[in-house]
């Protein structure tokens, strides 16, 4: 008996990571949804995916518009009636974000807003599709930068990168997989922070790794079987300290 496809659903997946991630799993034989707040942006990863082959389809997600969101979720549910995996990539940055003394407000509320708050509410509205899944996976798009352990050694490479906004929206998203993940710890949901590493993308203008490097681990984790780990911190070189 063959088994039907997964399906899943990456936010913020209409350019670098996200879409890297979305063709990704595409190739390993996942139906994809790109979740983009930019029509136009997500259609056109779709003609970039269909371009190489891949099918893909698109559902307009805004993390800021909780309607939307819930909109998105039963438009999922319409179509599908499942959500096997979830990849939570949609994040921003702000160039009003810094240090404490100087970062301001308006920046840090923006960022957690979209960063924490809006993958909160994405999650909460996928969960009841995801708890219809044979094996449902969760994959927060975390970062080094939110480690409270990095955060505070000076040997630490991230010790000087210091985005109280950035940081702190990373931190909570870790605190969102912790607590999830302990929430869901019998059933069969998997829940999985996962830092991609330094990528050169759009959003960040430098980097070491390029998007297809970077995508490499999340779509691992995305894609994990029977012997899934949940509740885990986790970048390239193993285990990262929360």
């Amino acid at each position: 008996m063959i088994e039907p496809a997964r399906i899943a659903l990456v936010t913020g997946a209409n350019k670098g990571i996200g879409l890297e991630i979305a063709r990704q799993l595409a190739e390993a034989g996942v139906t994809m949804i790109i979740g983009a707040r930019d029509p136009d942006r997500g259609m056109a990863a779709v003609a970039d995916l269909a371009a190489q082959g891949l099918e893909a389809e698109f559902v307009r997600l805004d993390l800021t518009d909780e309607a939307g969101i819930a909109a998105a979720a039963a438009e999922i549910a319409t179509r599908h009636g499942r959500l096997d995996i979830l990849v939570n990539n949609a994040g921003i940055v702000d160039e009003g974000d810094g240090p404490p003394s100087v970062a301001t407000t308006r920046a840090v509320r923006r960022i957690l807003e979209t960063n924490f708050i809006g993958t909160l509410a994405v999650t909460q509205a996928m969960l009841p599709l995801l708890r219809r899944s044979a094996a449902g996976r969760i994959v927060n798009l975390s970062s080094s930068l939110g480690s409270l352990a990095g955060n505070g050694d000076p040997s630490s490479p991230y010790y000087a990168a210091r985005l109280i906004g950035y940081n702190a929206s990373k931190a909570a998203l870790n605190m969102l997989t912790v607590q999830l993940s302990e929430e869901l710890r019998d059933t069969r949901i998997a829940v999985n922070s996962v830092s991609p590493g330094f990528v050169k993308t759009d959003m960040t203008g430098l980097g070491f790794l390029t998007p297809e490097q970077g995508a490499r681990l999340p779509v691992a984790f995305a894609l994990q079987g029977e012997d899934a780990v949940s509740g885990r911190f986790v970048e390239a070189s193993g285990e990262t300290p929360w």
